[in-house]
């Protein structure tokens, strides 16, 4: 698939270096009114002329896609659950038709965007979206997400960070087998052979690579050859500027002096993440030009894929392909092991990303490091010293904090994110430790329904520190909608229901 810098050439690195435009991915996402062709012709036929204007020749060529959620308008007579209810269908998207020179891939089903600038179905945001739309009885649309994703993995390969041409260089936390789970879980038979094919291609992408010569602590694609095995890292395959933050990527390289490859393959493995950025993917600094995510082995990228591989164990094993199935539970088996082995701290009683070019443990303190709990994988005395890390470290006011730096990056501190409460409140739940648990999901809805009954919105992120503040830091403005803020909280408020 082309990607709007290779369609448009020229016209594109202009565009974007501009600096008309605050919002590259504006720019990226833009509908062409005539054939790509035909608008480059006229570029170069009109851009040496002394009258020429660059954001006329863009408003004559190109469109921009209406933010279908911008018109709708609040009513704070609602309840907050009932504002999600009527949002549910402004955030739908039906079916799209192909359009010549669009950046949008074209998906047969209709899906959930988050909102905002936000105008495509992501990955790893759609798992927590579901949870809403579970509890509203949306299974129907449920599943068409989850058929959309399949139909990806069976023509790209893997899901792509978003539906977007732009965005296949990259995947984004492998969250796949929670929603095939999901719906499962609502559904009158079982579906989890049906998705057996997608789960499996799914994985063999993100191990692709596992079968070469690879020396201990060396990388390929998104896998690290360890002494012990393998575990994953996130890896785009573009070595380029991203499309949608182009010109912030040339200024940056341009500053900080870097190798560009390195640097731009560092930033799209921190896309790759969902945590773009934070100070987590940072080496011996406090600013994005030292973002190394490529370096790191994530202890939540590895349950993640430790739950997958758990996922086709289970179903080989009721389908009784028992070879197959015995496979895939040594692999879990080891990657638990190598997640125990590189990524606990036993001193810090938590659990860390690991640094596999400096072959040391970091010292970040994220709430990724309860991914463990999520997925049953820590003991109950890991669990105990992580409980106590969070109750002491990561609990403010309006919930858990992402991170324990104030870098001005929007994935750390002040901030809190929906799908972070979520994993948090059911990691510490799977281990009894349910007081804490609904602790923070009575802080975090607490302070979600603060936010909507004084702005109309529920919002991408909040601060979890002041409340009375906005959220801060990275490449936008705070954006509404939200999907996943929408999901989880209603998520949470059923948790604190059944837990009364």
């Amino acid at each position: 698939m082309k990607t709007p810098d290779i369609i448009y050439k020229n016209l594109f690195h202009d565009l974007h270096l501009s600096g008309i435009w605050p919002d590259g991915k504006l720019l990226s996402d833009a509908i062409p009114l005539f054939s790509p062709d035909d608008i480059l012709k006229k570029y170069e036929a009109e851009k040496a002329a002394s009258d020429f204007n660059l954001k006329a020749f863009f408003n004559q060529n190109f469109k921009i896609k209406d933010l279908t959620e911008s018109d709708f308008k609040s009513d704070l007579t609602r309840s907050p659950e009932e504002h999600i209810q009527a949002l549910w269908s402004v955030l739908q998207r039906e079916p799209d038709k192909k359009i010549e020179g669009s950046s949008l891939i074209p998906l047969p089903y209709p899906y959930i965007v988050p909102g905002g600038r936000f105008n495509e179905v992501y990955y790893w945001d759609s798992y927590f979206t579901m949870l809403g739309l579970k509890i509203h009885n949306q299974k129907e649309i449920i599943e068409n997400i989850i058929k959309n994703f399949a139909w990806q993995i069976d023509q790209l390969g893997f899901i792509p960070n978003g539906n977007r041409t732009y965005f296949c260089g990259r995947s984004q936390p492998p969250f796949f087998s929670l929603m095939v789970e999901l719906l499962d879980s609502i559904s009158e038979e079982s579906v989890l052979k049906k998705y057996l094919p997608a789960l499996e291609k799914e994985y063999f992408h993100w191990m692709d690579g596992r079968q070469e010569s690879l020396d201990n602590y060396n990388s390929y694609k998104k896998i690290i050859k360890l002494p012990e095995g393998f575990l994953n890292r996130y890896q785009d395959i573009f070595p380029n500027p991203r499309a949608e933050m182009y010109r912030d990527d040339v200024l940056l390289q341009q500053k900080s002096g870097r190798n560009a490859e390195n640097l731009y393959l560092s930033l799209r493995a921190a896309c790759e993440s969902g945590w773009d950025f934070s100070s987590r993917w940072f080496k011996d600094g406090d600013d994005l030009e030292f973002t190394f995510a490529s370096d790191i082995i994530p202890v939540d990228l590895n349950c993640l894929l430790y739950n997958l591989e758990q996922l086709i164990f289970k179903v080989y094993k009721k389908i009784n392909n028992i070879k197959k199935a015995e496979w895939y539970e040594h692999q879990s088996l080891k990657r638990k092991e190598l997640i125990q082995k590189y990524c606990w701290n036993e001193e810090a009683g938590f659990y860390f990303d690991y640094d596999f070019i400096k072959k040391e443990q970091r010292t970040s303190w994220h709430l990724g490091g309860l991914y463990p709990l999520f997925f049953n994988i820590s003991t109950k005395k890991q669990a105990e010293k992580c409980t106590e890390n969070v109750s002491w470290k990561f609990i403010k006011s309006g919930g858990a904090v992402t991170t324990l730096n104030h870098s001005g990056q929007q994935w750390d501190a002040p901030n809190g994110w929906a799908p972070l409460q979520w994993m948090t409140v059911k990691g510490l739940d799977n281990y009894g430790y349910k007081d804490l648990a609904t602790d923070i999901a009575q802080r975090w809805t607490t302070l979600n329904e603060n936010v909507y009954y004084k702005t109309g919105k529920f919002v991408e992120k909040y601060n979890v520190q002041d409340t009375s503040l906005e959220a801060g830091g990275g490449e936008y403005p705070v954006q509404d909608g939200f999907g996943w803020s929408n999901g989880v909280y209603l998520a949470l408020r059923e948790y604190l229901t059944l837990n009364k």
